[in-house]
């Protein structure tokens, strides 16, 4: 298991309980550096769940994002 550099502890510490959200400046992938209790809390919840159990919040997510706009219909021509 790797260790927290200082740099990590020092950022945990000012986010408090919150995930702490870092950059790989070589890929620009971002990656969420949270604690271990709170990924098995995650973990837990999503195996738990079945794929229809999500529609809702995918629905409102994906409301929120515009794509309930009547001029998004065009996009389900080409489905």
């Amino acid at each position: 298991m790797e260790t927290l550099t200082i740099e990590q502890r020092n950022l945990l510490k000012e986010t408090g309980e919150r995930p702490v959200r870092l950059i790989d400046p070589d890929t620009c992938r971002e990656y969420v550096l949270l604690q271990a209790e709170v990924y098995e809390q995650l973990r837990s919840a999503l195996t738990d769940l079945e794929p229809r159990d999500l529609y809702p919040a995918l629905q409102r997510a994906l409301g929120d994002e515009g794509w309930d706009d009547p001029k998004m219909d065009e996009y389900n021509r080409y489905g």
